[in-house]
């Protein structure tokens, strides 16, 4: 077997945690060290992971541990500065979205890992969901134009209640979240993205930014293309969840389901907020177009069932086998990391947008 990669796990949040433990119960990584800047004041380490040398410094624990792979899980205004200094040390970098909070960080990032020959693996979690990539493949049967509907509100209590608060901090949502679903967009279309518009609203006064954003992206075939994403505890939990594509020739939309509770089960983080329901599909709903001679359709719609789909933690091993197999056959991710950029671009011109009052048109 080859020689286990050694990494260091930055953050420990949500998602940190996550990676964190899928490295754990793999033969292919050793943890050599997890930084975060209030770690070893942190009450909530998993057992899994209790053992394993803490840093709160980052340079401290990259000097110490000398890893071969750095796990940056941290706030996205962190991201970029931690993965120069990563890619710098040689490291290979697997990164929480987004790549940066700015498009010259995130140029800069990418162009490192290139000069480097370093490894720069982005936490897209949805390209490597069986039942996303099902769903975009039937919606490239669709023809062209494509108009796509997706969104993810979430309502903020108990603990999303100071995650979301500080992740607005960073990037409003449409941005934190939304290079997921322009991604997805784009993978759709194949096409250019050529121009962008947005509009937000201030809901909740605790919070530094604008917790509502819409953005409207609109690509060089024609197609078209809408994302909502608002936190906070006024946020509404009808239609938070809509993933939708529609085609001249029908269309496929991503039925979730919804598990009704009583104010006590939701107390400490309400159901739109829970992240195993972010990526949950539970079916996928195929809608065909055609008609007959009597304008009826000629084919019912159809039910795939999705109800075998991975959890979250298990995407989370997903990605990180990936990470590893891109680390040992040197796998060629030009692909992934320029669709990065260019989801990253889309967003941060539905903000610019938003603060110029008009729509922005990409070069």
């Amino acid at each position: 077997m080859a020689d286990r990669v050694k990494i260091l796990v930055v953050g420990l949040g949500n998602m940190g945690a996550s990676h964190a433990s899928a490295y754990h119960r793999s033969d292919g990584f050793e943890i050599v060290g997890i930084m975060s800047r209030s770690i070893k004041s942190n009450k909530k380490i998993p057992a899994e992971l209790a053992g394993y040398p803490l840093y709160e410094d980052f340079d401290q624990a990259l000097k110490e541990t000398k890893p071969d792979a750095v796990s940056i899980n941290s706030w996205p205004n962190t991201h970029a500065e931690y993965a120069l200094k990563a890619i710098a040390a040689n490291c290979h970098v697997f990164m929480e979205k987004p790549l940066a909070t700015n498009i010259e960080d995130a140029e800069k990032v990418v162009a490192a890992a290139r000069a480097k020959n370093r490894k720069l693996v982005l936490g897209y979690i949805l390209r490597v969901h069986p039942s996303w990539i099902k769903f975009i493949e039937v919606g490239k049967t669709l023809g062209k134009p494509l108009v796509m509907r997706l969104n993810l509100n979430q309502q903020s209590s108990g603990s999303a209640w100071h995650w979301h608060k500080n992740l607005i901090d960073s990037l409003i949502p449409i941005v934190d979240c939304g290079v997921h679903y322009v991604d997805v967009m784009c993978q759709l279309t194949g096409a250019r993205p050529v121009r962008v518009h947005g509009i937000g609203a201030k809901l909740w006064a605790e919070a530094d930014k604008q917790n509502y954003g819409h953005l409207h992206v609109t690509f060089d075939d024609g197609s078209v293309g809408w994302y909502e994403a608002g936190w906070g505890p006024m946020m509404s939990e009808t239609a938070y969840f809509v993933k939708d594509v529609v085609g001249p020739k029908g269309a496929v939309s991503i039925v979730a389901g919804q598990t009704a509770g009583s104010a006590a089960d939701t107390a400490e983080v309400s159901n739109s907020a829970d992240i195993d329901r972010h990526t949950k599909t539970d079916a996928l709903k195929i809608h065909y177009a055609q008609v007959d001679g009597d304008k009826n359709f000629k084919k019912p719609d159809e039910i795939v069932s999705m109800e075998d789909e991975p959890g979250h933690q298990e995407l989370c091993d997903r990605e990180q086998a990936f990470f590893l197999r891109a680390i040992r056959e040197d796998l060629d991710l030009t692909e992934q990391m320029d669709a990065a950029v260019n989801s990253l671009r889309i967003v941060l011109a539905a903000e610019q947008s938003i603060e110029l009052g008009r729509t922005v048109e990409l070069a």
